[in-house]
């Protein structure tokens, strides 16, 4: 039988309220505590001391000010959310869930939870009358103050008496900030069944009185801002309808989901052929292999939430900050290379003003690009940014110097999925059928691993350490995505892409790996770039706060056991380094590699390649 909500007389009942969940009565008067006597509730009108002697002091900073500094996701974010609900409801799995994701995308979040506020704030506080009123007085207020701040305050606490949680959204109302009301609505035996602090099994014991849901109701809310359950769905399931309703209210932007498919620009089938028929009336640019690649990476998603060739702006942005704004320039998103078109002065001339264009490769209409815009590329500010060197006899900066005098950005629609035709085609997923993979194999932390050369014994190693390492962490399934990319985008680029596929995790280590600098004597190891360098800026690299760095140990080829394992430095003469210049050099001589340096069938598809490129074959 539940006890109701009763009035009585204002005592110390600490002995009889020996739990947070105890039901109590309510007295609104604003109030502080004694200092004379031991015990003093406050109760008499001796001991009441009301605050007569205080002003508002108004903040020199805005919250718009706040807004636009604080955190990486611009704008004042700062509002409470209120979790409700029985004990092992879920409540503080919920709310620490959301504080881990907020936080992750650059949004100050902070969770207050019962237990801890209990043994901090107040751990002053009883469990009489007015000390569980304060309670919750106290709690709200500190939440407001956050929320004022600019941060997302969750609160998490039983909070059974409808009085008090409206006490605390009016706290919020009247300080102007956005106060929601969650109701962990999760039914009283599915609580008792985890019983999490072994609160009921006491409670049907008798040596706990007065405990919600037991011998103490629960007064649910009405009209909640939003109910959830924890009955049969994960946290992350349920947090996601939080995450739904900030959405929503406008509080945090939109962020693609581990559940939602990546923004593709290809044209829907159902509007191909209208698309195709027009593409075939417009003035048409051709573009290189290059730049077929970035569209295809354009296309796919990899470049998310790129929308096409870069106009000004975005470059801009990439070329001096190495990230892109979002459209409403609250997000920043890691973007550390330029996905752009050159068009010749002619072509620039010839177009400037159209509304759409279409683009073409080696004579097949491939795209329709929309609302062009053209700019100057200043050529050797893009070289030096990009690459840390205006020097003409870098491969890709003689390429950039070869192309046109400017620049042409634009939304793009992609007429088909592009292909190569070089029986490779069918291992070129797209984020969203990796993301599809990782479903199916039920994989819980997807690690990344991208490289410039053929995989071999060495890099086999690195990832099943990796995996190793998860699996010592406690995931249960780690799975991986390895991918072979050329040496045009620096790894911040390919850790961005590796999160449009759904990896947390990205392994990385000495890159560039040995990139020759044009002028051998410029620097004592000849390398154009520090090798130690990638791995520490990608650290430290804006919009890459979805993904873990995990760097990893050299590999070397171990002369004593003829396999790949860890460089000990105590041994050195036992490692032979074999780089990916001297591989290739060994498969197009016809030489075979150490015996455990990579499998003998992939040696073999790796030599006849090689091979085939020197006879000048087609095969």
């Amino acid at each position: 039988m539940f006890v109701k909500r009763r009035k009585f007389p204002n005592s110390n009942n600490n002995e009889i309220l020996n739990n947070s969940n105890y039901e109590k009565p309510k007295q609104q008067v604003a109030k502080l505590r004694c200092t004379k006597h031991k015990d003093c509730n406050g109760g008499t009108s001796e001991c009441l001391q009301v605050a007569t002697n205080v002003t508002e002091q108004k903040h020199n900073v805005t919250r718009e000010v706040r807004g636009q500094n604080l955190g990486l996701c611009r704008g004042f974010r700062g509002c409470t959310l209120w979790l409700t609900g029985l004990s092992g409801a879920g409540k503080t799995s919920i709310a620490f869930e959301l504080e881990a994701y907020l936080v992750s995308k650059g949004i100050p979040a902070y969770g207050l939870d019962g237990d801890n506020i209990r043994t901090g704030l107040n751990k002053n506080l009883g469990f009489s009358q007015v000390d569980r009123e304060e309670n919750i007085r106290r709690v709200a207020e500190v939440a407001k103050l956050f929320a004022d701040s600019g941060v997302v305050s969750i609160c998490s606490f039983v909070s059974p008496f409808a009085e008090d949680r409206e006490m605390a959204r009016k706290i919020h109302k009247d300080a102007d900030l956005k106060f929601f009301e969650i109701h962990v609505n999760t039914p009283l035996e599915v609580c008792e069944s985890r019983d999490v602090k072994g609160l009921y099994k006491k409670a049907r014991q008798g040596s706990i009185q007065g405990f919600t849901g037991v011998t103490q109701a629960y007064e649910a809310p009405e009209s909640p801002d939003l109910a959830v359950s924890t009955e049969g769905v994960t946290v992350r399931q349920s947090t996601y309808k939080l995450i739904k309703l900030l959405e929503d209210e406008n509080i945090i932007p939109k962020f693609i989901k581990e559940d939602e498919p990546i923004p593709e620009l290809f044209v829907p089938d159902h509007l191909r052929v209208e698309v195709e028929a027009e593409a075939k009336t417009l003035p048409s640019i051709p573009i290189s292999t290059v730049e077929l690649q970035w569209l295809q990476v354009l296309a796919e998603g990899w470049a998310h939430p790129l929308k096409g060739f870069m106009r000004e702006k975005e470059y801009l942005q990439a070329l001096h900050f190495n990230c892109v704004l979002s459209e409403d320039e609250t997000m920043r998103e890691n973007q550390s290379i330029p996905i752009v078109l050159s068009v010749s002065e002619s072509d620039k001339n010839k177009l400037d003003g159209v509304s759409a264009l279409s683009l073409s490769y080696e004579g097949r209409l491939v795209a329709i690009l929309r609302k062009p815009e053209f700019y100057a590329q200043r050529k050797e500010e893009r070289c030096a940014r990009q690459f840390g060197t205006a020097n003409g006899d870098h491969p890709y900066i003689k390429m950039i110097m070869e192309s046109g005098q400017y620049l042409v950005g634009g939304e793009v629609e992609v007429l088909e999925r592009i292909v190569w035709n070089d029986g490779l085609d069918s291992y070129r997923l797209t984020p969203n059928e990796l993301r599809k993979k990782f479903q199916d194999i039920k994989a819980d932390a997807i690690f990344a691993f991208q490289l410039r050369n053929p995989i071999h014994n060495g890099h086999a190693l690195l990832m099943s350490d990796c995996r190793r390492q998860l699996v010592e962490r406690g995931f249960k399934n780690p799975g991986s995505v390895a991918s072979s990319t050329g040496g045009v985008g620096p790894r911040r680029r390919r850790a961005a892409a590796g999160m449009n596929a759904g990896a947390n995790f990205y392994i990385v280590g000495r890159d560039p790996a040995g990139m020759p600098h044009p002028d051998k004597n410029m620097y004592p190891d000849g390398n154009l770039y520090d090798g130690a360098h990638g791995a520490r800026v990608l650290k430290m690299a804006p919009g890459l706060d979805s993904i873990e760095i995990l760097p990893f140990r050299v590999a070397a080829y171990d002369k004593s056991v003829s396999q790949m394992a860890f460089f000990d430095p105590a041994r050195k003469g036992d490692f032979d380094f074999i780089s990916g210049t001297r591989m290739r050099t060994l498969a197009r001589t016809g030489q075979d590699p150490p015996l455990g340096f990579m499998e003998p069938k992939a040696w073999k598809i790796l030599a006849e390649y090689y091979q085939s490129l020197k006879s000048g074959s087609t095969n």
